[in-house]
């Protein structure tokens, strides 16, 4: 049976679904590779709520998709951007989280790092900022999580230049208690990150970047970079010091990232690999073997998908990693904190249903596409 879908041009076409699934089972955690897959929040349906009140979350849906990752071997980045911090999860709602989470990873034995930013401010001075990234990163530290300290927005509007980064960073780093991971999020993915690391120049941005870590090494366990700049991203490995890991936030070109050069390569630190992570985990294995054309084969039909996932405007790409979790029986519903199901069109739900069933990323096939058809059935188009 075929499915009518939605184009971008305001019609319909046919397609048929795949009959059968890729076949793709739990493993042991990789090898050659550190892969932390940024992990998504499930909302809870029933909650009486509006866009601009606190989240509600279903907790067990949620930290139930936390333990489909860590099958896979895979890391679990929590409270990232993917979990919709500052669109929809505040910092309270992100405490509990890092929180439930942290103690799940110990109960199961997953590896997880937390985001620690700055959310639970507005703005304000720079010595309001860092006591805002203090606070956040003790609750990190005391779940036992490792920390991952996030782009501030507030940091980014009361920074007069790069000298300011250099000491709120500094007096972050020297506190640590263990190795954290840096993120530089591009402008793409939140606008009010304009301008980080004191200059919208991105040389200069680098800069200042590459000197944090340089005064730091021993507490930078490694970088995370999303910029969608493979280049600039490349450059940035070869001028790390020794011992201090990039982790690739590329959603546009991590599988040539991965896979590296004679010179090096990044691991993995992905929203996108929420939706790809059982497929993710299994070309890192054939990536562990030394078979560099294997993994490539695995990897490269993906980026079509996060391309179009994380398409313009960028930071909307969380709505369709929770449509793809719906639609792969991850959760019940297609629902999501702050409203942000309504984020993308019918056509893009469409063609990224059209590019996941194509690469065999559902479980079920049949459930996928009945659960496609009742969206398109809520949105009037007729099969």
């Amino acid at each position: 049976m075929t499915i009518r879908l939605p184009d971008f041009k305001g019609g319909l076409r046919a397609y048929e679904p795949r009959a059968e699934p890729l076949a793709l089972t739990p493993g042991a955690p990789l090898a050659s590779r550190t892969v932390f897959s940024a992990a998504h929040v499930v909302a809870d349906p029933y909650a009486d709520t509006s866009p601009d009140a606190p989240a509600a979350v279903d907790w067990d849906a949620t930290l139930a998709f936390r333990r489909h990752l860590w099958s896979h071997g895979l890391g679990v980045a929590e409270a990232m951007d993917t979990a919709q911090r500052g669109m929809g999860l505040d910092w309270a709602g992100a405490a509990e989280l890092i929180r439930r989470s942290a103690a799940e990873a110990k109960a199961v034995g997953g590896r997880i790092a937390c985001g620690a930013g700055t959310d639970q401010i507005a703005a304000g001075s720079l010595g309001e900022v860092r006591a805002a990234y203090e606070e956040q990163l003790a609750v990190v530290e005391e779940s036992g999580a490792q920390a991952i300290l996030m782009a501030s927005r507030a940091l980014c509007a009361a920074a007069s230049g790069p000298e300011d980064y250099l000491e709120v960073y500094g007096h972050l780093l020297r506190q640590a208690g263990e190795p954290v991971v840096l993120h530089w999020l591009g402008p793409m993915f939140d606008p009010a990150l304009e301008g980080y690391w004191g200059s919208s120049d991105l040389d200069t941005a680098t800069d200042t970047f590459l000197e944090v870590i340089a005064a730091h090494p021993d507490k930078v366990d490694g970088i995370k970079v999303s910029l969608l700049d493979a280049a600039r991203e490349i450059d940035i490995r070869r001028r790390l010091p020794q011992g201090v890991r990039c982790y690739t936030g590329d959603d546009f070109n991590y599988p040539e990232l991965i896979a590296g050069d004679e010179k090096g390569f990044s691991h993995a630190l992905l929203g996108i690999f929420d939706p790809l992570g059982p497929l993710a985990a299994e070309a890192v294995r054939v990536l562990d073997t030394g078979n560099v054309t294997g993994f490539r084969e695995l990897l490269d039909p993906t980026v079509e998908l996060s391309r179009h996932l994380f398409r313009t405007p960028t930071r909307f790409y969380k709505t369709g990693v929770v449509f793809l979790a719906w639609l792969a029986g991850h959760q019940s519903h297609f629902t999501m904190v702050g409203g942000l199901q309504s984020a993308r069109s019918l056509p893009h739900f469409a063609r990224a249903y059209e590019l996941a069933d194509g690469l065999g990323l559902f479980p079920d096939p049949k459930q996928a596409e009945e659960r496609m058809r009742n969206l398109l059935a809520l949105y009037g188009v007729a099969q």
